[in-house]
């Protein structure tokens, strides 16, 4: 059952990459493919995000262990989706030229922001191993905390990158905020436990 589901989520989770390729070989992605891919990319990488900060809610409110295994799947995904979006802009937008990549980091927040967000992704992707997950031990849950600040400042680029249209990017940043504050509440609860319980 557990790897019937592990390749469920899988399936899904490959589901917009294979349409935006086929969508990209037979003309589906409109008049600016380009411009096209970078926005079908960036937003199931912060869907999936998004569905990776769930997974602990759903476990403490449903109890069901297998959700904690599809958690680095989700995170990985989310990354990849990010990197294509990423790949993208440096290929369509700045030809791979290192100086336009500064001036476009130096002059549009909304880039600085979102470069800022993958780079913080990078280490999470780079220790999502058990091999890693051992080696640094402590450490390993405490690097994987920037994951939150690493919303954050995705939720900023959509809202820079929106200008006038922010509807969108609003929802998302809606949901981040519940679910961070879903976790900023725990943790305040696990660090209040000790202290009434010594009263």
């Amino acid at each position: 059952m557990e790897r019937f589901i592990r390749g469920g989520v899988f399936a899904l989770c490959l589901a917009p990459f294979v349409w935006t390729v086929y969508a990209a070989v037979t003309g589906g992605l409109g008049p600016d493919p380009a411009e096209a891919l970078m926005h079908v990319t960036g937003e199931w990488s912060l869907r999936i995000l998004a569905l990776t900060l769930l997974i602990s809610p759903l476990r403490a409110w449903t109890g069901w262990t297998v959700l904690m295994k599809l958690r680095r799947m989700l995170g990985l995904y989310a990354f990849f989706y990010a990197c294509i979006h990423l790949l993208s802009f440096l290929q369509f937008f700045i030809g791979w030229t290192p100086a336009a990549l500064l001036e476009e980091l130096a002059e549009r927040p909304y880039i600085t922001v979102g470069f800022g967000a993958w780079l913080l992704m990078l280490p999470l992707a780079i220790t999502s191993t058990r091999g890693m997950q051992r080696r640094l031990r402590r450490n390993w849950q405490r690097l994987h905390r920037l994951v939150y600040p690493s919303a954050v400042l995705a939720c900023l680029h959509l809202l820079w990158q929106a200008r006038s249209d922010v509807g969108e990017a609003l929802v998302y940043i809606a949901v981040f905020a519940v679910l961070l504050g879903w976790r900023l509440g725990r943790r305040y609860r696990r660090q209040r436990a000790p202290a009434v319980a010594r009263v």
